[in-house]
């Protein structure tokens, strides 16, 4: 098996794994005729806690998990391709951090799905990939911009006419995943560096470096 199908089974694990979980729950709802909506957040209520983590794993119904299942695994297999160093935290960080604001900022009501996480993901592939002078990844940001720029407009409440419609998860997400991709802007995958300007920094580490003549005789150990 050759190193790229290997990266591409790895990066898909993850994702297919927690699909896997939305999927099963929603046929225990199905199956069994009962509600898991009580996982979800409930904004400043002590019983919506758990929310913060269980809210992307349980949807209204088959179609919002089917609505959000392709953007979910497309948007978080290429974290995990592309950003494999830092994946996992930043895909936590979004997770907790989306749950958190919808916690403290939501309406009065039980926050559920994937969304948040989704808006989350897409915010950090672009501007991570726009603020990182890397070819590859700046083309990744255009390729998520160019297939999900208008999911911006799920952040505003007016663009809804329905009130089901977590548009402060939404914001959590993005705001998230912008936090996220300036806090890791240094980790992960950089910019290549050409062989002249490796060159360029040889040099100037060896003009910072004292010459041996000046170095006092005091603060030198003779054995």
């Amino acid at each position: 098996m050759s190193l790229e199908k290997k990266k591409l089974i790895g990066a898909i694990t993850v994702p297919l794994v927690l699909l896997f979980i939305m999927w099963v729950i929603k046929l225990v709802e199905i199956i069994f005729g009962v509600s898991l909506s009580g996982l979800g957040t409930q904004p400043l209520q002590i019983n919506g806690l758990q929310g913060i983590v269980l809210m992307p794993m349980v949807h209204g119904d088959i179609n919002h998990l089917m609505a959000n299942t392709g953007s979910f695994l497309v948007l978080c297999t290429a974290l995990f391709y592309f950003y494999r160093d830092i994946s996992v935290k930043v895909l936590i960080g979004i997770w907790i951090l989306s749950g958190i604001w919808v916690w403290f900022g939501g309406r009065d009501s039980w926050h559920i799905g994937a969304s948040g996480v989704i808006y989350g993901l897409a915010s950090f592939l672009f501007v991570s990939g726009a603020i990182r002078k890397n070819n590859q990844l700046a083309a990744l940001a255009m390729v998520v911009a160019f297939l999900y720029g208008s999911i911006i407009w799920g952040i505003f409440p007016d663009f809804f006419p329905k009130d089901n419609i977590s548009w402060e998860g939404h914001l959590g997400g993005l705001v998230s995943g912008l936090i996220l991709a300036f806090y890791y802007r240094k980790a992960g995958p950089q910019r290549k560096k050409y062989s002249w300007e490796l060159e360029e920094e040889d040099e100037d580490d060896e003009e910072d470096k004292p010459a041996y003549w000046k170095v006092s005789k005091k603060n030198t150990n003779v054995s």
